[in-house]
């Protein structure tokens, strides 16, 4: 019987050029997960601020990936599939879990996180879905999203950057904190809340460059 030849590191040659930057963009989004846990268990704030300055770095990769892809005419869909799993760690998980290291602790901010990490997941998915009826009929490129696109959560990364660069985290964290029933709610949750909600809204049309 004939066997089949071997198919070892056959997903790695079916890749493109623009799907290693999109790997950048999830390496850079493990990174910011993995040093705001470092921060939460030594305390260093310089683990805090390295996690943050990744957000850019992640950013990078986000466009660099796409702007290769048409420049070299390699769009496919494990690119698309790719560019959504590695958007979430970096522009959901990631920040997600800074804001959790900086001090946004209390059950309903808990509430908040986990709902801006679900709009962004949905909101990807729904990309995904509706990406070929928003694409124009001769250049088949999207011409606007639905929603603000999840890379703007560099922004809450920012803000949490600058938080830590003055030294406001835990129990100084930007905004305070208020006791609504059984749990603490500290007032930043709130642009999460925010973020998430302007990316699963379908009336808000952003152009796309």
């Amino acid at each position: 019987m004939e066997r089949a030849p071997p198919r070892h590191f056959s997903m790695v040659r079916e890749f493109h050029l623009a799907d290693f930057f999109t790997l950048g963009n999830a390496a850079c989004g493990v990174g910011a997960v993995m040093l705001a846990m470092l921060y939460m268990a030594t305390g260093d704030r310089a683990h805090f601020l390295w996690a943050a300055a990744l957000a850019p770095a992640a950013f990078i990769f986000d466009v660099l990936d796409g702007r290769i892809a048409r420049a070299r005419h390699q769009h496919s869909a494990l690119g698309r599939e790719l560019d959504s799993l590695s958007d979430v760690i970096s522009f959901g998980m990631a920040p997600a879990a800074l804001a959790f290291a900086a001090g946004l602790q209390g059950g309903w901010d808990a509430a908040a996180l986990i709902y801006f990490v679900c709009c962004g997941v949905s909101r990807l998915a729904r990309f995904n879905v509706t990406a070929e009826q928003l694409a124009g009929d001769e250049s088949g490129k999207v011409k606007y999203f639905e929603g603000t696109p999840i890379p703007t959560s560099v922004v809450l990364t920012a803000v949490l950057a600058a938080a830590a660069w003055q030294g406001e985290l835990g129990e100084r964290i930007w905004g305070g904190v208020a006791q609504l029933g059984p749990w603490d709610f500290h007032w930043l949750s709130l642009l999460f809340v925010l973020s998430g909600s302007l990316m699963i809204s379908k009336t808000l049309h952003i152009p796309k460059l």
